[in-house]
């Protein structure tokens, strides 16, 4: 089938506003994101989503290969190929926008130009066929007059083939506009299609087109006075084209028969407005006739022709056209066969009951099934009220019969009609074929000769089978003795009801597929499995499970829940399809749904009672219910906790089956639990390893039941559900009699001995007394030693008085408290614990004056209870010659509450105080405001401390103080006025209907009373009511009606105070759509309600199903708008988001109206989604996480975000740096730029960039603020170089310092030693000069005295003795001797010390050396060298007189170093 274009304006103004560019391939990425998120399934019921695929653009059409597995989609722009089995992706192609014109013919038409502007338009695709046998894809849309494309089946991203063709330049192929306009040129407008199989003796298959006419005066061609129209000649409303790709293609598309005639229905130009057809659906029936059998196709439209017109006066139209079949079977105008029927859907309440337009229709094997709605006044209706009929094919061929009948044969103008408006139709009316005789075929399909086309007047008429609003599509199936029925809705859910076979409901159920997107109004059943279900919703597609008969976990809710498809699996123990059954074709292995849970498989035990003390050879199993037969299977029992006993049945059977198990061994009992004398055992029959059928058997032990039932031991035994006995002298309850003693014993609960009830009076504390205990049926133990027992440890002994009585002697009881009450009961003496029976408990009283009693009324009012008690400074135990008591002291009224109440009286005034009576009986007529009277209320005394009272009426307005006169007469300090509260008005006066509105009442006086009622309509209360002096706030209740209700505010429960208050219920808000539909998982994203009556609105939260966080409270922007910060979540999935309004849990009237389907659903579905994805990620632009500044330069930043598909807008992003917010400037898909124009605060710092979505934060980058780059860099540089610096001389010089100072002190050491070595030597050495000189003077002559030398003589002979003259005198010419007058001159040998003769050329240059050899003389170092090196000299002798002056200069000028070293430092 192919269904007609869907979508309206608004769809084509989402697709403009979200199209790519002419036929470029839209980006993928959020397509595989959005199925990776939608893949889950959802589960309601009976119905399973199994898989979605979501399309970006609106969808069009789908169609379903079932051989190849595939699914295609056409949507707007787009198309899809999918996998049948998960709807993934495989092919996809572009087919739009394009530049177009609807003024303009196709660019495919060489020979037509156009003037007329062309924009970009979408392409709505109407028409999506498979061609099976020429393995093409049928793809028509609305762009370029509807134009067609054949693409590749498997492939649909390739063209099959080319249209028109390419022809060879020599033989060029004419095309006409009637090739190419075959679809509906306009988005809104219906077109449908239908692949013909071949005619007789024709090679291609053949394209059944109808289309709505779009020409010019229509509704759908453009209003700009342009009598232009290239579809009024071009495309007729009904066409039969070629599609033989085999043959000529210049044939293509073309519905030539003959060079006469049109394979066409085309109405007439001046009846195209009283014959608007829409068309709904084209099929064939049956879809796969049998060889020879006449085949139809079936055109489902709407007439939108005028109320009277005679030739249509139904609404919804049902045509049929005869295709050609048979080897010999000629192929027939169109027209000839063409006959139209009307379909009515109507209840029987009238024509307020009819459902006028035709929504979707399914053909069935037996039934055509059809949605209809009811057109509502309003075009803004979101639901209209629809209902499913079903309509016989049979009737349908019987009517079509006797319309060519009543035509042809036995003319009846009321009956049927000619179309005398259509172009190919033979003539205005029926006329009566003489001497003719129609065969069969003729009756079924007309032909050349007779009148055609028909019309059959009066409408084929059918009773709804199922009524709800908004309806949009439907599919039907055949199971199981069932026809399930799946129904779409215009707010994206799925029904699925099950009629019997009298077209009953039996059950329902209802998934949300898509909420707020209407489902598609055509749905086709998976071809390879029929367990599943395809259907499409506005911008999805999904794939259903017919059932999910898994949520059944019994065979009782899997039958009972009467669902088509569910049954149960009797060896596998599970809710399954049939096809998922093991051997379900077989009988008795899968009990269906029609044959009811008493089916289901069923067990008895026998015996089903066990004694835990008798011997059981084995039990019977009685086994019924739909079981195969179980002989030869592996069978066991089953007890639970692995514990197993052998099974078997003796022979084959069914229905009915017995089987023989093995009792679990004794030691394998389960405990009895405590307090109780049985325990249940579940047991339950495996086979092949799985539990088939259970059932419960007791194990009961009577010896258990005197030990749980120990005050009625006898009673409990005999009365017991086992075979238990008693046993008097054992005082036992035992399962077999035997066991007695040969004593009488009682055989019924009434046999057993008693105690019988006395009334005993109360007891002083630790007063002794002898108390009375009469008994029944003593006969069983007369004479028995028994004891009294008063509870723990308190036992006194009892005495036999007669037969019936027993007296407890010497009973002394005790208690601290008030009072207190001992149970009495007889054991036998000696044996605790064995009670004589006691059906009625006596009790003891025993009562303690001196406890619980502060005051004198308390004290004296205890005389009523019994209690013997005396006010005597205190309360005491009266004695047995103490006078009665007296009177106590006058009552004292410590406050009063409320102090104020109405003139109507009826206040409940409570008095706190001491002494306020001893009874009620004292204040019952003294209690006074005034002089008005307050009767006390018995139930709300409690003596001498409260009095509870209703005051009575006042005549005027009054201030009293309160009196209670018990004897004698007390006063309250604080006064009660009677006060006459007023109403005035009430705000606001309208609210929702729902409730939840919040009202104030004002008024004067509105605090008095002890009890306030505000009630609306008289019957429903304002709840949570608040007030003051001036004012009530409570809040609305729900109201039945919009319509006015009064408002009493009511005192006491009295009358009405007058005010004439009223409040109108108004229409409920409306929640229409919520944008956007995504959130991140932080939340806080701003979610935009849309709606209508929003003014009403007080307060509204939004919350999210299952993984939602708190709810988010919202705000009312005006009567139409809310926005919603979206609440976080727990995870990324899809959820169902609920709204409350003023407290109420919004709830559409629609989905209310769908509540009544399938109530179960209705508390888990929730109108509205919220898809959660990952938090959006941001980063810098280049991802540094520094970013430097100078302050006073402007700042842009550049943020990268993260591919996401949170869709968010430039408004939803905010950027702050520190406390300043950045302004965003552009916004793409991945880029974010802002920029900073104020000051960022300190000139030095560092400020956090911070990025915000909702409740996201996140920090990219932090900002350094300070200097210029370079300045900053080069002055880091500087103070780590200095800085650096410093701290090396500073350790250096520190180091040198330490050394230095180690230095200075060893050298002083070392020249203190020098200086005394020094010392010494200069002593000794001039000791030796002296002894010298002594030596030489002698030997001196006297008269000359000491002879002194030179002093370079001097230097020679010391430093060069061999040079020198006294050298050679001593040891080179001993042998001279000196005469007498002194020694001669010896000649000087050393070059130093001779005459010079040097060249006058040279003597400059010998000068100057000299010079210089004289300043080394002075240099010390020089001259240390220079005396080391003379040392070294072999012939350097210093004569023993010179030693010391010798070693005297070397010392000296060695410490003249020491003196330079020490003051310059180390070096």
């Amino acid at each position: 089938m192919a269904p007609r274009a869907a979508g309206g304006a608004p769809l084509s103004a989402r697709a403009a506003a979200a199209s790519p560019p002419p036929f470029q391939t839209p980006p993928r990425c959020p397509v595989p994101l959005l199925l990776l998120l939608l893949l889950g399934a959802a589960r309601a019921g009976a119905l399973e989503i199994q898989r979605r695929f979501p399309s970006p653009t609106p969808t069009n059409n789908f169609a379903l290969d079932g051989a190849a597995g595939t699914v295609y989609l056409a949507a707007v722009n787009r198309l899809y190929q999918l996998s049948g089995a998960n709807l993934s992706l495989e092919a996809e192609a572009a087919v739009g926008p394009v530049p177009d014109s609807p003024l303009c013919h196709a660019p495919q038409l060489p020979q037509a130009s156009c003037e007329h502007p062309r924009r970009l338009t979408d392409n709505y695709n109407k028409i999506l066929q498979l061609d099976p046998g020429q393995g093409l894809v049928v793809v028509c849309g609305s762009i370029y007059q509807g134009f067609c494309q054949l693409r590749r089946r498997g492939n649909i991203s390739a063209v099959a083939v080319r249209f028109p063709p390419a022809a060879p330049p020599a033989e060029p192929v004419t095309v006409f506009p009637s090739m190419l306009n075959v679809a509906a040129n306009h988005p809104n407008a219906s077109t449908v299609g239908l692949v013909l199989p071949p005619a007789a003796g024709a090679g291609g298959s053949r394209l059944l087109v109808g289309a709505t006419y779009t020409g010019y005066g229509s509704s759908f061609f453009p209003r700009n006075r342009s009598l232009e129209d290239h579809r009024f000649e071009n495309t007729p409303e009904i066409a039969i084209r070629s599609l033989d790709t085999r043959g000529d293609l210049a044939k293509l598309f073309t519905f030539d028969l003959n060079p006469s005639d049109d394979n066409i229905l085309k109405i007439k130009q001046g009846a195209k407005e009283q014959h608007k057809l829409g068309f709904v659906s084209a099929f064939l029936h049956p879809s796969d006739p049998p060889p020879g059998a006449q085949s139809y196709a079936y055109l489902a439209l709407n007439s939108e022709a005028r109320a009277g017109d005679k030739e249509s006066q139904a609404r919804s139209l049902l045509a049929r056209i005869c295709l050609p079949h048979g080897a010999g079977g000629d192929a027939k105008k169109l027209t000839e066969s063409y006959i139209q029927l009307g379909l009515q859907c109507a209840g029987g309440a009238g024509r307020g009951d009819l459902y006028s337009r035709l929504v979707s229709v399914f053909p069935a094997r037996e039934r055509l099934f059809a949605v209809f709605e009811r057109p509502q006044g309003s075009p803004a209706a979101r639901a209209a009220p629809a209902a499913l009929c079903a309509f016989r094919f049979a009737d349908v061929r019987a009517a079509i019969r006797a319309a060519r009948t009543a035509c042809f044969v036995e003319p009846a103008p009321d009956v049927v009609a000619v179309l005398d408006s259509v172009v190919q139709g033979t003539g205005p009316a029926c006329e009566r074929k003489l001497n003719i005789q129609l065969q069969p075929e003729q009756l079924d399909c007309g032909a050349a000769h007779l009148q055609h086309p028909l019309s059959i007047l009066q409408p084929l008429k059918a009773t709804p089978v199922f009524r709800a609003p908004g309806l949009t599509s439907v599919a039907v199936a055949s199971v199981n003795n069932y026809t399930a029925v799946f129904l779409g809705t215009v707010n994206g859910r799925l029904l699925k009801i099950n009629l019997n076979e009298s077209m009953q409901v039996v059950s329902r159920r209802v998934v949300t597929v898509a909420y707020g997107e209407p489902v598609h109004h055509v749905m086709q059943f998976d071809p390879a499995d029929s367990g599943y279900l395809y259907l499409m919703t506005s911008h999805q597609m999904a794939r259903v499970k017919v059932a999910a008969c898994n949520v059944h976990s019994t065979c009782g809710d899997c039958v009972g829940a009467a669902d088509a498809y569910c049954g149960w699996c009797a060896l596998e123990t599970r809710c399954t399809l049939q096809q998922d059954c093991t051997n379900s074709s077989q009988q008795h292995f899968w009990t269906s749904a029609s044959e009811g849970p008493s089916r289901c498989p069923a067990m008895t035990v026998l015996p089903s009672e066990i004694d835990v003390r008798q011997e059981y050879p084995g039990m019977i199993l009685q086994i019924s219910g739909s079981l195969p037969s179980l002989s030869g299977m592996e069978m066991a029992c089953d007890y639970g906790n692995n514990i197993r006993t052998v099974a078997r049945v003796p022979g084959p059977a069914f229905g009915h089956q017995i089987a023989y198990c093995n009792l679990l061994p004794r030691d394998q009992f389960p405990p009895f639990p405590p307090n109780q004398d049985h325990v249940t055992v579940e047991m339950s029959v495996r086979v092949n390893g799985r539990n088939i059928v259970k059932a419960n058997f007791t194990i009961y032990d009577c010896s258990r039941t005197a030990q749980v039932y120990p005050h009625t031991a006898c009673t409990s035994c005999l009365s017991a559900q086992w075979p238990c006995f008693w046993c008097s002298q054992q005082h036992s309850c035992v399962s077999n009699q035997s066991r007695c003693e040969a004593s009488p014993n009682p055989t019924s609960p009434q046999d057993c001995p008693r105690t019988l009830l006395s009334p005993l009076a109360p007891v002083p504390t630790g007063g002794s007394q002898n108390i009375l205990v009469p008994l029944a049926n003593t006969a069983f133990f007369q004479g028995a030693a028994l004891e009294c027992s008063f509870g723990l440890e308190e036992i006194f002994e009892a005495v036999w008085v007669n037969e019936s009585v027993v007296r407890c002697d010497q009973v002394v009881l005790h208690t601290t408290r008030k009072s207190q009450v001992f149970p009495l009961s007889l054991q036998l003496k000696g044996r605790p614990a064995r009670f004589l029976d006691s059906p009625e408990p006596m009790t003891v009283m025993v009562y303690n004056c001196a406890m619980g009693s502060p005051d004198c009324s308390q004290c004296l009012g205890r005389e009523d209870l019994g209690h013997l008690c005396v006010w005597s400074d205190g309360c005491r135990l009266r004695g047995p010659l103490q006078p009665m008591a007296g009177t106590c002291p006058a009552p004292e009224i410590r406050a009063i509450e409320p102090l104020s109440g109405p003139l109507d009286g009826g206040t409940l005034l409570t008095i706190r105080g001491r002494n306020l009576g001893r009874r009620l009986s004292d204040v019952a007529h003294g209690v006074w405001i005034g002089g008005v009277a307050c009767e006390p209320l018995p139930d709300r005394y409690t003596v001498s401390e409260e009095i509870v009272c209703v005051t009575g009426p006042a005549p005027g307005p009054l201030s009293g103080v309160v009196t209670v006169n018990a004897s004698k007469e007390g006063k309250s300090r604080d006064r009660f006025s009677y006060v006459l509260p007023l109403v005035h008005s009430l705000e606001p006066t309208m609210g929702p209907k729902a409730g939840g509105t919040r009202i104030t009442i004002h008024g004067n006086d509105l605090h008095v009373g002890s009890e306030l009622q505000v009630l609306v309509n008289d019957t429903d209360p304002c709840t949570e009511l608040m007030r003051t002096d001036t004012s009530i706030a409570c809040t609305m209740p729900e109201g039945a009606l919009p319509a006015p209700v009064p408002v009493c505010v009511r005192f006491e429960r009295r009358g009405c105070v007058h005010g004439n208050l009223t409040f109108w219920y108004m229409q409920n808000p409306v929640i229409t759509a919520i944008s956007p539909r995504r959130s991140p998982v932080s939340g806080g994203r701003t979610i935009t309600v849309a709606g209508e009556r929003f003014h009403m609105v007080q307060n509204v939260s939004m919350a999210v199903h299952h993984i939602g966080r708190e709810p988010t409270l919202c705000k009312v922007l005006n009567s139409t708008l809310i926005t919603c910060p979206s609440p976080g979540a727990l995870s990324n999935a899809s959820a169902p988001v609920d709204f409350f309004i003023n407290g109420r849990a919004y709830a559409d009237e629609v989905a209310v109206a769908e509540e009544l389907l399938d109530p179960e659903e209705a508390q888990r579905g929730s109108r509205f989604r919220l898809d959660y994805l990952p938090n959006p990620q941001f980063s810098t632009a280049k991802r540094e996480k520094w970013i430097k500044h100078h302050p006073g330069e402007p700042l842009t930043l550049v943020i990268h975000k993260e591919q996401d598909s949170l869709g968010l807008q430039s408004h939803e992003y905010r950027v702050k740096i520190g406390q300043v917010s950045c302004d965003i400037q552009i916004v793409s898909d991945r880029i974010i730029h802002c920029s900073v124009n104020e000051s960022l605060g300190a000139a030095v710092g560092q400020l956090p960039i911070t990025i915000q979505v909702g409740n996201f934060n996140q920090t990219i980058a932090t900002l350094q603020l300070g200097g210029s780059e370079t300045a900053i860099i080069v002055s880091i540089v500087i103070c780590s170089v200095l800085l650096l610096l410093s701290v090396v001389a500073l350790f250096v010089f520190c180091t040198k310092s330490r050394r230095a100072e180690r230095y200075w002190q060893k050298t002083l050491l070392q020249m203190e030693e020098m200086e005394s070595q020094i010392r010494e030597e200069i002593r000794k050495g001039f000791a030796e000069l002296q002894t010298d000189m002594t030596d030489l003077t002698k030997e001196l002559n006297r008269s000359q005295g000491i002879p002194f030398l030179e002093y370079k003589h001097f230097v020679t002979r010391t430093f060069f003795p061999k040079c020198s003259s006294l050298y050679e005198e001593r040891y080179v010419l001993p042998s001279q001797t000196l005469n007498s007058q002194g020694s001669s001159q010896a000649q000087e040998t050393h070059p130093l010390l001779g005459e010079w003769k040097i060249p006058e050329s040279c003597r400059p240059n010998m000068e100057e050396g000299i010079s210089v050899f004289s300043s080394l003389l002075n240099n010390k170092h020089f001259l240390i060298v220079f005396v080391h090196a003379l040392e070294q000299q072999k012939d350097f002798a210093v004569q023993p007189g010179l030693a010391a002056d010798h070693r005297a200069a070397r010392q000296a000028g060695v410490l003249h170093q020491h003196h330079e070293g020490a003051a310059g430092g180390p070096h």
